[in-house]
């Protein structure tokens, strides 16, 4: 076999390139441990044709440049046990569960396990707790240049390390591999900014003089400052596992508080991934965990525990029962949304429908802020049908792996309930403008004409490429129906006009409102927040910091009033 190093990085590798590696405290895998794959690697190549020492060397540095780039190799050898099961995350280690249990993760286009992972008890998550106060206490008094400074680490490593976790992404929730590798990069850059922004938000205190307020003479001087809250429990969904993560964990770190992160059962191996990059950044031990389990054995168990001081939730039904249980800790939740678009006589019909393709399929219509449902005046739905048909035939349909604009749906369960909205709309007169066609979790992308406010698919969430056209002939009859929505996230609506636009804005009920853009999460850095059953407080970089502080007030009592060159 030819030469290779013990770390089997030759100059001209990627893999040789000292910035990438200079702050990763573990080291790389045995090469032992790819031998049998080398080995196996050679004897393809070897039967096929002779070949030169060098074109062998080149070919079995492309075997060990793809495999450290797995999922679990690498850097990331460390988060996997003997069995292939995925550890968790507690007081700076990677850990087995007591339990001996492990949770299963289905890849939705093969429908087959792809992962598993650790399945915590109680008692540990008990552990987790006691070891993210204590971490806590100390992590309070690190200056805020210092955790900026781990902040930017974590980015740094986690952009490196995007194709391990992209390659997560689109086993487990099926995302396509371009926009994987996307969601770790702007987590990356989230987190960079979240740095920044942290220190000049938390650098900065307020001064109020007594004299103000009136009555009173200028003998109190009061110093404001926002501190950290405690431990702050995230619970990310699925879609965004790594990005709704990373909005939280960096807001709560960099504002003093520890992080104890629950991730979605399907997205949990990215998570851990990702967890593993503020690890190697070099955090205190117990500041950081990240607990794996069946949220039927330790899911109230944790939203309750007494040691929680904040929950930061994105999913659906589960955060308002979460809210429930709670108790007085502050709560910033996002649950979900019907998010309409209301597009008028005047709108460019063009736009209108490159926004609704977009808006409404791009990940299988699995996002929050997705069109869920099309209010058109009757004047113009012909041709925004047409023109919305047209561009649906170029949609690709397929694997993630492929890059497809349409891939599976993330489950079974998922794929039956948006077929059952389908069949509800067909049975009371829907116009199917595409047939609809099902494979498994894979769901043709299928818009519905003529859809009426009896039909489910009118009100529910779908979270799917489904999605109705309401025909309408006034702005008050779009208005009404937006706002008899029990939901409240986003909103948009398409027009020419300025003013009509600011107007309707302003009437509809709910988060945000686009003009001229279908509903969408982001840049980071904006205000995000849902009205009624969407959700509870605004997420956003400085909202979120905001959030996870509380105001302590420090009053300096003179014994006489005292007035500047007075």
């Amino acid at each position: 076999m030819a030469q290779l190093s013990l770390r089997v990085v030759w100059p001209s590798s990627p893999l040789h390139n000292p910035a990438r590696r200079h702050h990763l405290s573990s080291p790389a895998p045995p090469f032992l441990s790819l031998m049998p794959r080398l080995l196996v690697a050679r004897s393809e190549l070897l039967r096929t044709s002779p070949v030169s020492v060098e074109e062998e060397k080149r070919a079995l540095e492309a075997v060990v440049v793809k495999e450290s780039a797995m999922a679990g190799s690498g850097v990331f050898t460390h988060i996997v046990d003997e069995n292939q099961v995925f550890k968790y995350y507690a007081e700076g280690e990677w850990k087995k569960s007591a339990s001996g249990k492990t949770v299963s993760i289905v890849n939705p286009t093969t429908r087959k396990t792809q992962y598993n992972v650790q399945a915590c008890t109680q008692e540990e998550v008990n552990k987790v707790m006691e070891a993210a106060k204590a971490a806590q206490r100390q992590w309070a008094r690190t200056p805020l240049w210092k955790r900026a400074e781990l902040l930017h680490k974590a980015a740094e490593i986690l952009k490196e390390n995007k194709d391990p976790i992209a390659e997560c992404l689109v086993k487990e929730i099926a995302k396509p591999a371009k926009d994987a590798v996307t969601e770790v990069v702007r987590s990356g850059d989230l987190l960079s900014y979240t740095a920044e922004e942290g220190v000049r938000i938390l650098g900065e205190g307020k001064l109020l003089l007594s004299d103000s307020f009136p009555g009173n003479e200028r003998n109190k001087y009061c110093l404001s400052s926002k501190i950290p809250l405690g431990i702050v429990l995230a619970i990310p969904p699925f879609n965004y596992p790594v990005n709704l993560a990373v909005s939280k964990i960096g807001p709560a770190l960099i504002a003093g508080n520890s992080l104890v992160l629950k991730p979605p059962t399907q997205g949990s191996v990215a998570a851990l991934h990702m967890v593993h990059c503020f690890h190697l950044a070099g955090f205190p031990k117990g500041l950081i965990s990240c607990i794996t389990g069946k949220g039927s054995e330790i899911g109230d168990f944790m939203t309750m525990h007494p040691g929680v001081n904040c929950i930061s939730f994105t999913g659906g039904d589960t955060g308002i029962a979460i809210s429930k249980k709670a108790g007085m800790i502050p709560l910033q939740m996002e649950l979900g949304g019907k998010d309409a678009c209301i597009v008028l006589e005047d709108a460019d019909l063009d736009l209108v429908a490159t926004n609704i393709v977009q808006g409404g399929y791009s990940y299988s219509g699995q996002r929050c802020t997705a069109v869920k449902v099309v209010l058109i005046m009757e004047s113009v739905a012909d041709e925004f049908v047409e023109k919305v048909n047209a561009k649906m035939a170029k949609l690709s349909v397929g694997t993630p792996e492929e890059n497809c604009d349409i891939t599976p749906v993330i489950s079974e369960s998922s794929a039956n309930f948006i077929e059952g909205l389908v069949m509800d709309a067909k049975e009371k007169g829907a116009t199917f403008c595409q047939e609809y066609k099902r494979e498994g979790n894979l769901i043709w992308p299928l818009l519905l004409d003529h859809v009426r406010a009896n039909m489910r698919i009118a009100w529910e969430e779908p979270f799917g490429p489904v999605l109705p056209v309401i025909r309408i002939r006034s702005v008050k009859e779009a208005i009404h129906h937006c706002n008899a929505s029990n939901f409240g996230l986003q909103g948009s609506v398409f027009t020419k006009d300025i003013n009509k636009a600011i107007t309707i804005g302003d009437a509809i009920e709910s988060g945000t409102i686009q003009i001229n853009s279908a509903p969408a999460r982001g840049p980071d850095h904006f205000p995000f927040q849902g009205l009624k059953d969407s959700g509870i407080g605004s997420q956003g970089i400085v909202n979120s910091i905001n959030m996870m502080t509380k105001i302590k007030s420090l009053v300096i009592n003179l014994p006489s009033p005292s007035y500047t060159m007075g």
